[in-house]
């Protein structure tokens, strides 16, 4: 039972928002206003307890996600501030997966902006309940009902307005509570700590009161009981609209929707009375759910002590050399000094120690239980995604999808005495990152390194300088191309070898077709499986996944291409895999050389925001970069810009958009699909 009431009095939260929406402003009043820090930290000046890392204080951004802990009404909040640039959405995807609800920031001004739409589908996509929190509301243009519409038209959210802004911009006084019908104002001199209720003002009365009814309307259509007693016209109290709007938050029905102002310290406590009213406990979600590895079953785990052990491995870091894995704990209880079993690998590790974070600050801890999320020292295979469990019950829980790198830089040291040292901090980056691809290329000797865009790639050189001490040469930067085909082909490819005097060969009929942009490589047998036993078609599904790697144009990953096996003959006896693997790749590659191989390029969603004054300038610069315009927007004074442009033609775009908007234009770019090369 006290394992219960701990669980049920624990929020496993996150931050998500575009770039410079205020995440981590917000989170760094939160630790303020629980007692966590004693003072507040700022992003501005680098002092941000979140933004730990030297890269993090010198951009003011952040880029890794941070974890920490605090409490507020006896209830233990669990926190993971992500990023909100676009280069590091990994990390917003991996924090997701682990948490049970989510603080969407919006910038009162910018509204719904391009990353808060990629953010809240990821959090749509693993069914993760939000609130949302329009912040910025004393800055010139911030917009509160503005923004709740864009989150209706642009994120099909269903929004529920719990609180109104007192004031606006130089004049935003605090918010009014629309359950409690009361208005919260803060003490200037407290730092925010200072707050009081008051009652709302009459100019703000009849707005009040609209909206406080339009509240009652939506809450009461979620919830059979308030449906009767509001037809009635019965009065409902607050602990019931509450009980009601915590239900549709976590059935994913609403959003409620607060305000405030971090930077000027107000809006924040009614923001963590809300994550403990409406986010759910671990105990208010599904269990989670994965495969048993020795039957193949789908089991469940709730989230209890007593349960097997289950955790997921969501974030690697390394600490001064040494390795930390975060993990959520689903189920069970995890002692230092215990054996686990990775799932994945299907071999044991130990726990040699158990941390709570709070940033990149440890404290010892003996044990992790169900719902918590802790960081551990000792699993030295253990990689992102991988599931820790009990031996005796084995689980496999859903891995994390990870994205595609979409630029690449060839890097070397200095020193040719560096090679080695070079290699290892390479290895240890790629270790923490899932999205940071190394290669070593054989055709020019070079090690490239490959990332999400130029600003992921440059906050990694410069971690080189910085942790590990090396200075590197930077090639110029290169696109990872693909190769597809534009028209269908048929071929029979042969391939027979004497081994040990037994004459090995093998026959396979294949169709490659193009297929539609973003589809990747579909393999479909039409040969039935009397004719193909099961071993066969899986030497044959290998023999394409491998082939696929290299194109027959100049040597690109394949993609877009749906290949069709119509027939595979062999030799029945002494029959070796390898045999069909060979016979497959020769008869892919004739084939695809005669469906007119075409080389691919990747495509970017680029949007763009800029003063309506320099809008012409801008679209006639995409354009001139092979660009084409989606849309063309406007709001208030300002104008967004939709575009798909070719990746190879935007390196540099950040410093050339700030010359022709004098510095204040802002641009977000997102891989999109790969597409025929632009001449």
């Amino acid at each position: 039972m006290a394992g219960e009431r701990r669980l049920q009095k624990t929020r496993n939260i996150g931050f998500m928002a575009h770039i410079d929406a205020g995440k981590t402003t917000v989170t760094e009043r939160i630790l303020y206003y629980t007692g966590r820090t004693y003072k507040i930290g700022e992003v501005h000046e680098g002092t941000a307890v979140m933004d730990w890392m030297t890269q993090e204080q010198q951009r003011g951004i952040t880029i890794t996600s941070a974890v920490t802990t605090c409490q507020w009404r006896n209830h233990i909040i669990q926190i993971i501030d992500t990023p909100g640039h676009v280069d590091f959405t990994i990390e917003v995807e991996r924090s997701l997966r682990v948490l049970d609800g989510a603080i969407a920031v919006f910038c009162g001004v910018g509204g719904v902006e391009p990353q808060s739409e990629t953010v809240w589908h990821q959090a749509d996509k693993y069914h993760v309940p939000k609130i949302a929190f329009v912040n910025k509301m004393d800055r010139v243009g911030a917009d509160f009902l503005g923004t709740v519409e864009m989150m209706i038209e642009k994120l099909g959210a269903n929004p529920l307005v719990v609180q109104l802004p007192w004031g606006k911009e130089d004049s935003f006084r605090g918010v009014i509570d629309l359950i409690k019908m009361k208005g919260i104002i803060w003490e200037e001199d407290s730092l925010g700590a200072v707050y009081q209720e008051v009652g709302i003002p009459e100019e703000l009365l009849p707005q009040a009161e609209g909206y406080h009814e339009r509240l009652l309307e939506k809450v009461a259509e979620t919830d059979d009981l308030l449906i009767e007693k509001y037809l009635a016209g019965e009065a409902i109290s607050e602990a019931e609209i509450k009980r009601a709007i915590r239900k549709a938050t976590i059935e994913l029905r609403l959003v409620p929707v607060l305000c405030g102002a971090a930077l000027r310290n107000k809006g924040i406590q009614p923001l963590l009375d809300a994550i403990v009213d409406y986010l759910p406990s671990p105990l208010d979600i599904p269990p989670v759910q994965g495969t048993n590895s020795l039957t193949g079953e789908t089991e469940a785990r709730r989230s209890d002590e007593d349960e097997p052990l289950c955790a997921l491995a969501f974030k690697i870091m390394m600490d001064q050399g040494r390795k930390l894995t975060y993990l959520r704990v689903y189920s069970g209880v995890m002692e230092a000094g215990n054996v686990v079993y990775n799932a994945n690998l299907g071999r044991e590790e130990r726990i040699a120690r158990i941390f709570e974070m709070h940033a990149n600050h440890r404290k010892r801890l003996d044990r992790a239980r169900a719902g918590e999320i802790v960081a551990v020292m000792g699993l030295k295979d253990t990689s992102t995604g991988n599931t820790l469990c009990d031996r005796a019950h084995p689980i496999l829980l859903e891995p994390i999808e990870f994205y595609k790198p979409v630029i690449s830089v060839a890097v070397e040291p200095k020193t040719n005495q560096d090679q080695d040292k070079l290699s290892f901090a390479l290895e240890k980056l790629s270790e923490e990152d899932p999205t940071f691809k190394v290669r070593y290329d054989d055709d020019t000797g070079q090690t490239i390194i490959s990332g999400m865009g130029e600003l992921h790639l440059d906050v990694l050189i410069k971690r080189l300088v910085e942790e590990y001490n090396l200075t590197v040469n930077v090639g110029r930067p290169q696109v990872v191309y693909r190769e597809t085909i534009q028209r269908p082909a048929e071929v029979e490819g042969k391939f027979s070898k004497v081994i040990e005097d037994v004459v090995h060969s093998a026959e396979i009929h294949l169709e490659v077709i193009p297929n539609e942009r973003g589809k990747g490589i579909e393999f479909i047998s039409l040969v039935p499986p009397e004719e193909l036993p099961q071993e066969y078609l899986e030497a044959i599904q290998a023999g394409v996944e491998e082939s696929t790697t290299v194109g027959a144009l100049m040597g690109y990953p394949l993609t877009d291409v749906k290949i069709l096996l119509k027939a595979a003959r062999y030799t029945q006896d002494e029959f070796t895999p390898m045999v069909l693997k060979v016979a497959v790749s020769q008869a892919l590659r004739e084939a695809c050389q005669k469906g007119d191989p075409v080389l691919l390029e990747p495509m970017m969603e680029l949007d763009v925001m800029v003063p309506e004054e320099f809008m012409g300038e801008v679209i006639g610069d995409i354009q001139a970069r092979k660009g084409s315009i989606e849309s063309i927007s406007t709001k208030g004074k300002m104008a967004m810009i939709k575009a798909l442009t070719p990746l190879t033609r935007m390196f540099g775009y950040s410093t050339d958009l700030r010359s022709m908007t004098q510095g204040r234009g802002t641009f977000s770019m997102r891989f999109s699909h790969y597409d025929r090369v632009v001449d």
